[in-house]
């Protein structure tokens, strides 16, 4: 289910997180040649990407929020 990004934290080991309008998070990494995000390397970057869409499979499974 697509939800938007709200906004952005970084978690234990400074892994960049999506916090998701539903309630839940979502690591967001860039971690090329698997995961090509560079947009969240930089803070202007983090902001533009505020109301991007991301699969959320939490919600697909029905659980709530984190």
């Amino acid at each position: 289910m697509k939800r938007k990004i709200v906004s952005f934290h970084q978690d234990e080991e400074q892994h960049w997180v999506a916090r998701l309008e539903c309630g839940h998070n979502q690591h967001v990494r860039h971690n090329p040649p698997w995961t090509s995000r560079p947009w969240v390397v930089t803070p202007e970057g983090r902001q533009a990407a505020l109301g991007m869409e991301l699969d959320c499979k939490k919600c697909d499974e029905g659980r709530p929020p984190d």
